[in-house]
Parts: structure tokens; C-alpha cells; sequence
């Protein structure tokens, strides 16, 4: 009788990035994925120890993704913007990834490729170095919570999307102009979270990277 197929770590992280295509990190479960890939969850354990080392290593396998290819062009801001932007589009393709990414980070080989840029980045921008990792930090953060607040939106099926939009549109455009001034006088322009998400990234990320170029001597 042939033995069950020995799966690489390689293949069991790409099926795990599908299968949290269609989940979340909550319903998610080695046990399922074992099922996916038909071995028992003993076979998975030799590759990862538990459920969070696993999924920092999917998360991981995305930012490494991102990277991939990456070469650094321009100053100093259009390199972290490059590479922002890299991040955003990879998991935009696995939206339910960057919530994970956010939670549970990762000590990764991409990882490791996102700090380094970043860090070296900032060095090119003539800050001190006494100041790089409170920069780095922040950074950082806004990134993943721009990311992690867009997906949550890329998770939404078509129904619940338009179920959303239609709760907008009553909210906002039936608001009683004597309980709500700002919000009727403002209601025919004020967009849904949804809109224009790319423009918003760039923007807030330009905000923030002007303040630190305020501080280089």
C-alpha cells in the first residue's frame, strides 16, 4: 500500500494562502488544511508547530511576494512608496493575509526584505540614526493599519457589499439636518469608505513621510 505523499513546507503554505482566500484566520484550522491536502494534522506539525507559527509564515510568504523584484528607484520617499504600494497589491490579492500580518507579524526571510528596505531608506534620507527605528516603528504601523482597514473591505462578498453601500446611502444622505448639520450640508459629497482607496493610501502615506522629512537636518 503506497504511503500518503510527503507535502514541502513550500506546498503546504501555498495551500494555506488558498484556503485563507475563503476564510479567516478564526475559522481557520490545520486540521482543515490537512483535510485540503489529505494527509493528518501530525504530518503538518513537523513542518510547524502550531496554528500561529503557520500563519506568520503565510503572511510571510506574501510580503516576500511583494518584495520580489523589488528595485530601489528614486529618493528616498518614492522608494518607501514603491514599496508600500508592493504591499498593498499583494495582499489585496489575499485580503484576509493582512489582518494576519498586523496580528501576529513575522520574523520571516520577507520580513527581514521589508525592514531592510525601510531602514536602509531612511538612511538615505539623511536622518540620524537616533531617530530611524521611532521613524521606522511608525511607519511601519500606518502601512500594515492602512492595509489590514482596506482588506477588510476586499473580504466583503458582492450582497454584503451592496448591503453596506445601501446602510451608506441612508445614513448619510437621510441624516435630519437639525440633529446632523456638517453630515446633511456635506451628504451629497462624502464617500463610502470603499471609494477611492488607493488615492487615500498614497495620500496619508505622503502626509506622514512629509512630517519626517520636516525633520531631517
Amino acid at each position: 500500500m503506497a504511503g500518503r505523499r510527503r507535502w514541502s513546507t513550500e506546498e503546504i503554505l501555498d495551500t494555506a494562502a488558498e484556503l485563507l482566500r475563503t476564510s479567516d484566520a478564526e475559522t481557520f484550522s490545520v486540521r482543515k488544511l490537512a483535510a485540503v491536502l489529505g494527509t493528518d494534522s501530525s504530518s503538518l506539525y513537523r513542518h510547524f508547530r502550531n496554528k500561529t507559527e503557520l500563519l506568520r509564515a503565510v503572511a510571510d510568504r506574501i510580503l516576500a511576494a511583494a518584495m520580489d523584484g523589488y528595485h530601489p528607484e528614486g529618493d528616498w520617499k518614492q522608494r518607501i512608496t514603491v514599496a508600500a504600494l508592493r504591499l498593498r497589491e499583494a495582499f489585496g490579492r489575499h485580503p484576509q493575509l493582512a489582518a494576519i500580518w498586523g496580528r501576529y507579524g513575522s520574523g520571516g526571510t520577507g520580513s527581514r526584505l521589508v525592514m531592510e528596505e525601510v531602514l536602509q531608506t531612511l538612511r538615505a534620507s539623511g536622518l540620524p540614526d537616533a531617530a530611524i527605528p521611532r521613524h521606522y516603528h511608525r511607519i511601519v504601523i500606518l502601512i500594515a493599519a492602512l492595509i489590514a482597514s482596506e482588506a477588510g473591505i476586499g473580504t466583503l462578498t458582492p450582497d454584503e457589499y451592496e448591503q453596506g453601500m445601501e446602510q451608506f446611502r441612508v445614513a448619510v444622505l437621510g441624516a435630519d439636518p437639525g440633529r446632523f448639520p456638517a453630515l446633511s450640508h456635506f451628504a451629497r459629497e462624502i464617500r463610502p469608505l470603499g471609494a477611492d482607496r488607493r488615492a487615500a493610501f498614497e495620500e496619508i502615506l505622503a502626509a506622514h513621510l512629509a512630517r519626517i522629512e520636516a525633520e531631517i537636518p
